[in-house]
């Protein structure tokens, strides 16, 4: 679902540059639930934009769903990302001035799908988060870990192969965390490829591989370990 062959990104500072990635390979398959840690400055959050068709390369290859990424202009970007990729931020991101229903339909709108039709489907996906009740009700007067919900939502409703979650948990209380991790699980069940960005060590540890990263290299990739239920 997603190769990465010697990645390189580097930022301009002043007469400088910062290397920010220094050669990544990466594969992540179809269907896998894969967490990327890293300290501030480690390069996860580069390798998300990249992922994510937010930011280019400079070098080396990237293929989502075995197509090769490069020279993309905006509007093809656009188009990439809406059939391929879902996004959930740690700041949630949602338009403060429309209600969930509206949020979570947005996409559907980017897709040219008629009012009626995209409400419906939003309906649809906000019951399938447990917020079907809420569905009229602005972001301000939702709990944290229902704005994320609604998020997630959002990230589902176009039906797309990835979904990118950038410190999905990173503004919620533990228990929220909790819920939002086990929707994440649910999703991945389904068979989606889920690529969770954290710094947390225990919300790394509920996914099926964690990849370290350190000044831009990946320093260890490994499965985790599973506790039986007894």
């Amino acid at each position: 679902m997603i190769s990465i062959r010697n990645l390189h990104k580097s930022y301009p500072m002043g007469k400088d540059s910062l290397h920010v990635l220094k050669g990544l390979n990466l594969e992540i398959k179809e269907g896998e639930f894969v967490s990327i840690m890293g300290s501030s400055g480690s390069g996860k959050s580069t390798l998300l934009n990249i992922v994510g068709l937010l930011d280019e390369h400079d070098s080396g290859e990237y293929y989502l769903n075995n197509q090769l990424i490069e020279k993309l202009d905006e509007k093809k970007a656009a188009i990439l990302r809406n059939k391929f990729l879902g996004f959930v931020f740690q700041s949630f991101n949602l338009i403060n001035y429309k209600n969930a229903l509206e949020n979570v339909a947005l996409p559907l709108y980017y897709k040219g799908i008629g009012r009626k039709e995209r409400n419906a489907i939003a309906l649809e996906y906000l019951e399938k988060v447990g917020l079907k009740d809420r569905a009229n009700h602005l972001p301000n007067e939702l709990s944290g870990g229902e704005k994320q919900r609604v998020a997630v939502a959002r990230a589902l409703v176009t039906n797309p192969k990835v979904i990118l979650a950038d410190e999905p948990t990173g503004a919620l209380d533990s228990v929220n965390s909790q819920a939002v991790m086990e929707l994440l699980k649910e999703i991945n069940r389904s068979g989606m490829t889920v690529f969770v960005i954290t710094h947390e060590e225990d919300i790394a540890a509920e996914t099926d591989r964690i990849v370290r990263l350190k000044d831009g290299v990946i320093i260890s990739d490994e499965k985790t370990i599973k506790k039986a239920i007894v």
